[in-house]
């Protein structure tokens, strides 16, 4: 019989009440829900890769039909409507689209009636650069914090 804290508990529990928990059992808790994670990714990608095996060439088939590679598709299997999605992924070359908007431009063309620029600074850069540059952006910049994350490692007993 063990007293720590299993997932079952861990379900009916409020994040306050966890928060109480002994770190032992935040750290075990911590690998189940990981472990938890991984099988349950691996299930999602086999039921995936089974379905595409079960339904791709019949959803390449009828995009085909439509005249198209990518996009979603209605099938139709043992009385269930199959939605097949295969989304368009574009990549742009940005040295090519560089010179894209200059030929655009050259022809007297607004190329913002084109395309969008975004302008980024990374972060990394923006620490090393001298004073005096960083003052001309600061005023661009704004800081805002992601989802706090933590890891529990044991220490060696000593």
């Amino acid at each position: 019989m063990t007293n720590r804290t299993t997932l079952a508990q861990l379900r009916a529990m409020t994040a306050a009440q966890v928060a109480c928990l002994p770190v032992d059992h935040l750290a075990l808790l911590l690998d189940e829900v990981d472990a938890l994670k991984a099988d349950a990714k691996r299930l999602a990608d086999l039921l995936n890769n089974a379905l595409h095996q079960r339904f791709g060439d019949a959803a390449t088939a009828a995009r085909r039909a439509d005249g198209r590679d990518t996009g979603r598709v209605r099938l139709e299997a043992d009385g269930f409507a199959v939605i097949a999605d295969l989304p368009k992924k574009v990549d742009w070359h940005q040295g090519r689209l560089a010179g894209a908007v200059a030929t655009i431009r050259g022809w007297g063309e607004d190329p913002a009636d084109y395309v969008t620029t975004e302008i980024r600074v990374p972060e990394s850069r923006f620490t090393a650069w001298p004073p005096r540059i960083r003052e001309v952006f600061a005023a661009a910049r704004t800081v805002a914090t992601g989802r706090p994350s933590y890891t529990l490692e044991q220490k060696d007993p000593a």
